[in-house]
């Protein structure tokens, strides 16, 4: 079975930079998009961005021209670099696998989180 393992999480200024990774025990050739969510307390899940099998990305506007995801398929590995971080991006960020083998049929794979929290 699928597992994702984030990494790179901690506490950091205003301002300041972290760099996410996710680590895949398989390939994340076999999904059609890998992409990173976030949660704050009290809100919903809500997109990051997405990076699909072609290499296309996609973003919330909240972190365009701040984060960029990217994807190392030899690694297996799926990163988040953020920049210019505000205490708004404070959240627990999630990896996210998704494929779809058939239409109406779709897989979503979890990792366990990790805590970015942005000091003011």
């Amino acid at each position: 079975q699928v597992q994702l393992v984030e990494s790179g999480g901690g506490l950091v200024q205003a301002g300041g930079s972290l760099r996410l990774s996710c680590a895949a025990s398989g390939s994340i050739s076999s999904f059609n998009r890998m992409a990173w969510y976030r949660q704050a307390p009290g809100k919903q899940r809500e997109l990051v961005g997405g990076i699909s099998l072609n290499g296309s990305t996609n973003y919330a506007d909240s972190v365009k021209g701040r984060f960029t995801i990217s994807r190392d398929n030899a690694k297996n590995t799926v990163a988040l670099q953020m920049n210019s971080l505000k205490p708004e991006d404070t959240a627990v960020y999630y990896c996210n696998a998704r494929r779809g083998p058939r239409v109406g049929l779709q897989y979503e794979y979890w990792g366990q989180g990790t805590q970015v929290t942005v000091s003011s």
